[in-house]
């Protein structure tokens, strides 16, 4: 981090984290200081076939004293990009120096390997790289999207794939007459079968409820394309030589069933569910769970083709931010905005959790603390109020939001209503242009934990089937 932004303080702290360092605070301090000297550098981001996105920033030249300044931030907003949207390609349009130094990032041996293999290798199936060039060479966007779910006729299931439950609704015309939340341990099996084995009893156990079954939509953590996850946290600890049973297991379970199956992104089905309740758009669907899941419906109801990671996306810029366990990233979301974080803190105000409990368990324990008033829980949820309101802030950067709807484990009880007051209480006080634009939801308790579920029941459309 540069020295002089790092002097930027928030008005209000986490009340358990003295270092914090809004990553909005200071990006907006370098678009101020680069808007007269600056010139213009356009970033490429380019997905299959010709989906791609575009995006603007201002940029010191070389042999200017601040032009390091630059460095640090146009990295840190690639990084964003690429979580956000996602892609393989790279177009740097500017001055040499900085797609010199975002090449040498994303190069083997780089700080960002793990995003460019990630990216690459395992989402995209191609090659990474990175290409300089002018920034009037750099196309314009064009970012596909598409009308996903809010199909409810006939008799369906829905299923949530968290890293410490499956969830799982049966639904008849819209109407849930079954849910049920079923604790696994996915990320502590290396055999696909358990995974095939778990889902395919929570499936056929919901479809005992119904006279019969049309259509089943499901939600997980991770990457998918055409219901095939490329990457998953769940999925995280199967060999890659047995991967390709993974990429295949729901069109198995599709084929055994013999009905219409559509699984996708967790983080859309969160912005799906909060859209169908809210009955508007514009929304940014946060789940607060084992990790952060994010999920975007645009200003037209519709779902884009990003990816919306933002787990990886930072939005703290302290040197001393915690470390994302798997990229090896300081300041990602994950550690901010899921039962992570309420770990991380809880050592810090001597609750005591015991290791070798399931997270499901181990959240629970400190859950119950803040029901009974533990100084030190309650302090845990406000700061991570304090780290939305921050957050939010910069998500605003990137997505245009009017409702921001936040769920999971982590919300459920009086935690739900710490955070939002505490994310609130941010806008209001150092964005209130953000405050009166956007507007905070927090579902009821039963909304929060099985939203996703009866929403991802809406994903298939019968009608193309």
């Amino acid at each position: 981090m540069i020295d002089k932004y790092a002097l930027i303080k928030p008005r209000i702290q986490p009340p358990l984290d003295g270092t914090f360092l809004p990553a909005v605070l200071a990006f907006h301090a370098y678009q101020k200081s680069v808007e007269r000297e600056g010139i213009p550098l356009a970033i490429g981001v380019e997905r299959n076939g010709d989906d791609r996105s575009r995006y603007m920033m201002r940029v010191f030249p070389r042999e200017h004293p601040d032009a390091r300044d630059s460095l640090f931030f146009v990295e840190r907003v690639i990084k964003f990009l690429l979580w956000q949207r996602g892609g393989y390609k790279l177009l740097i349009g500017g001055p040499g120096y900085i797609g010199d130094f975002i090449r040498r990032c994303y190069s083997p041996g780089g700080r960002q390997e793990f995003d460019s293999t990630f990216m690459g290798e395992k989402v995209y199936e191609k090659p990474f790289s990175v290409v300089k060039c002018d920034h009037s060479d750099v196309p314009d966007a064009n970012d596909k999207e598409r009308i996903l779910g809010r199909h409810l006729d006939g008799y369906r299931i829905g299923f949530d794939l968290g890293a410490s439950d499956l969830k799982v609704s049966a639904v008849a015309d819209g109407k849930v007459v079954y849910s049920e939340e079923i604790v696994w341990e996915p990320r502590n099996n290396f055999d696909p079968e358990y995974h095939y084995k778990y889902i395919t009893a929570a499936l056929k156990k919901a479809a005992s409820k119904m006279p019969r079954v049309d259509a089943i939509g499901g939600s997980s953590a991770g990457i998918f394309m055409d219901s095939r996850p490329m990457v998953a946290s769940i999925f995280r600890n199967i060999p890659e030589e047995r991967f390709g049973e993974v990429r295949n297991l729901f069109r198995r379970i599709r084929e055994e069933m013999g009905v219409p199956l559509e699984v996708i992104n967790d983080g859309d089905v969160t912005a799906l569910a909060g859209s169908m309740a809210i009955e508007d758009n514009g929304i940014l669907g946060i789940a607060m769970g084992s990790s952060q899941a994010a999920g975007y419906v645009n200003m037209d109801g519709k779902i884009m083709s990003w990816l919306n990671e933002l787990s990886f996306a930072p939005i703290d810029y302290s040197t001393s931010a915690p470390l994302e366990e798997w990229s090896g990233d300081h300041g990602c979301g994950s550690s901010y905005f899921s039962q992570q974080c309420v770990f991380r803190l809880a050592a810090l105000v001597g609750i005591d959790i015991p290791a070798d409990l399931p997270d499901t368990e181990r959240l629970k324990i400190v859950q119950l603390e803040l029901e009974a008033g533990h100084e030190g829980a309650v302090r845990i949820w406000q700061s991570m109020g304090v780290y939305l309101g921050y957050g939010l802030a910069h998500y605003a950067d990137f997505y245009d939001i009017k409702h921001v709807l936040i769920l999971g484990r982590c919300t459920s009880g009086y935690g739900g209503e710490l955070i939002l007051d505490g994310a609130r209480n941010i806008l209001q006080t150092e964005f209130p242009e953000l405050a009166d634009r956007i507007q905070l939801h927090l579902p009821d308790d039963k909304m929060r934990r099985l939203g996703q579920s009866f929403a991802a029941a809406s994903l298939p459309n019968l009608g193309e089937y």
